[in-house]
């Protein structure tokens, strides 16, 4: 069995404590995050001013786990986003599409609906 699915379980666990640089840091130097809502951002810089962004007004989040799925290089993570962000809760589904190589991450393509996010932190 390889590493990729406890890389991804930790991936996951790593968002709870909002540290952007050990959050970008399971990815490959070239890796690309595609939040399937914008333009796919690639890059170990690109990516950390797009996380950093992301998260700003982040004070707590905890991704609980659905399902998760793996064979060879790839693993689909199901889960539920639980963030506050801008003080407001948001339960937000989601499933995550990972290409993986050597146990870092070279693509992630996150897919949810926006609406839900943006209702809840509106509301």
């Amino acid at each position: 069995m390889s590493n990729n699915e406890p890389a991804i379980r930790d991936f996951v666990k790593a968002w709870s404590r909002l540290n952007v640089d050990e959050i970008v840091d399971y990815f490959t130097e070239d890796g690309v995050y595609h939040n399937m809502m914008l333009d796919p951002v690639k890059g170990k810089a690109a990516l950390k001013g797009f996380i950093g962004a992301f998260i700003a007004n982040w004070s707590d989040t905890e991704w609980e786990l659905v399902n998760i799925l793996s064979k060879g290089d790839i693993v689909v993570a199901e889960r539920v986003d639980r963030t506050k962000a801008g003080g407001k809760p948001v339960a937000l589904p989601c499933c995550g599409v990972f290409e993986m190589e050597g146990g870092k991450i070279k693509v992630w393509r996150d897919y949810f609906d926006l609406a839900t996010f943006s209702k809840a932190a509106a509301g």
